[in-house]
């Protein structure tokens, strides 16, 4: 069994490539997380998890992950991807939420906003904080967008 993360941080990337994979392989590179081994949870933040701008993981990490992707091969369309994080108290869990999409990145991110907020009120907590991050691509061939929360220690 893996340790409860302590940590947490919001990464994004976009890219093309040749093949899909190859699009969301390149993307994860631009989101700092390229050389991990992803294993995607769901989405709940352990409680106590703090917030930190970056993480420094070693190549080959198992790496928790809560994160959405889109990869799309129709040039000049716009795809975007969001992540977002609500947090009631430093003591109570919270909560993450992943989008993505044929929008923008401000649509991304009203809609991953929205998400959070119906999320905390169907629990009947209240959200302080919320962090979002968001990435927007558009197509040339192949391209893809990724967001995502690494949970780390």
């Amino acid at each position: 069994m893996l340790p409860t993360p302590t940590k947490f941080a919001l990464v994004s990337g976009t890219a093309e490539g040749g093949t899909p994979l190859n699009a969301f392989d390149h993307a994860l590179l631009d989101a700092g997380v390229g050389n991990c081994n992803l294993l995607k949870v769901s989405s709940i933040l352990p409680p106590g998890a703090a917030f930190v701008p970056e993480v420094t993981i070693p190549p080959g990490s198992l790496v928790p992950i809560a994160y959405g992707s889109t990869s799309l091969d129709k040039p000049g369309e716009l795809i975007s991807a969001a992540i977002a994080v609500g947090i009631c108290d430093e003591d109570t869990y919270g909560v993450i939420m992943e989008y993505c999409g044929n929008t923008s990145k401000g649509e991304a991110e009203k809609i991953i906003r929205r998400m959070v907020e119906e999320a905390f009120e169907k629990r009947g907590l209240p959200l302080t904080q919320l962090f979002v991050r968001t990435a927007e691509h558009r197509v040339v061939k192949i391209g893809c967008a990724f967001a995502g929360v690494v949970l780390w220690y």
